[in-house]
Order: C-alpha cells, then sequence, then structure tokens
C-alpha cells in the first residue's frame, strides 16, 4: 500500500493505493489504526478478484455472507470509521459490485482481495466518533 496525506485543513484527509492482492477491508482499517483515525468518512473505487458483502438479517442479529468469487469492478464503496468499544478503529463499509454482465451484487462490506488496485480516499473529522455495540439489535452503532 502507498498512501498520501492530501490535506491538514479541518482534519487529515489520506489517499490510500492498495496493490494487487491485498485484503481491503483489514489493510484500511490496520491504516486507521497506524494513524489514529477514530472519525472519517470513507470512498474507494477499483476492483477485486473476489470479495464478500454481507445482508444484515435483523432477527437472527448476524450478516449473512454473499460470495463474489469473480473479479469485479468496485463501483461504490462507501462508509465510516469511528472508535469501537475495545478502542480501535471501527469501519462500516457498503460496497457495489459489479460483474462482468453488467448486474451488481451489494451490501455490507466484509472483505476484499485487490485486484489490480483499489483507490480509497479517508476524509477525517476533527472530533471523534464513538462506535458501541448494541445487544438488541446484535450491532454496533455510532453514538453522538
Amino acid at each position: 500500500m502507498k498512501f498520501k496525506l492530501a490535506s491538514e485543513h479541518d482534519g487529515r484527509t489520506f489517499v490510500l493505493i492498495l496493490d494487487q492482492g491485498e485484503e481491503a477491508f483489514g489493510a484500511i482499517t490496520a491504516f486507521a489504526n497506524e494513524k489514529a483515525i477514530n472519525a472519517a468518512s470513507v470512498a474507494a473505487i477499483g476492483a477485486f478478484e473476489s470479495a464478500k458483502v454481507g445482508w444484515f438479517d435483523l432477527a437472527a442479529k448476524r450478516y449473512n455472507p454473499i460470495s463474489v468469487d469473480e473479479q469485479c469492478e468496485v463501483l461504490s464503496l462507501l462508509g465510516d470509521i469511528a472508535q469501537g468499544d475495545d478502542g480501535k478503529a471501527s469501519l462500516h463499509l457498503h460496497a457495489v459490485l459489479g460483474l462482468r454482465d453488467g448486474s451488481v451484487r451489494g451490501g455490507h462490506f466484509l472483505g476484499g482481495k485487490v485486484r489490480p488496485t483499489l483507490e480509497v480516499t479517508i476524509i477525517g473529522t476533527a472530533s471523534g466518533l464513538r462506535r458501541k455495540r448494541r445487544a438488541d439489535l446484535g450491532i454496533a452503532l455510532i453514538d453522538i
């Protein structure tokens, strides 16, 4: 991965270029922890050789995984970074992935293996965000 600090005006803005073969969710999480990013929006485009998104089953309180086991375009990868209950970066990302026939798969982003690249913009804010686990829902949500 390569990165550039693009701005420090009202918070830091980073541009990350993930390399082929990197696992995107893990790489973005590790970067956010390394740079102590605890409040930011995330946007990315690029492509994966395979990916996994999820659909949240509220009754079961878990994500049902949807595997995309083919080359796909990252048409949209959007979300945020907040501080989790453990004090580390907690990502919440959604993805829309385009397949070769023009169809799409989408949902909560669980992971993806980059091929050939993923261009990620992280726009930090000056104040922190905190994500807290909600036992009634089975997921962690931002608590303002």
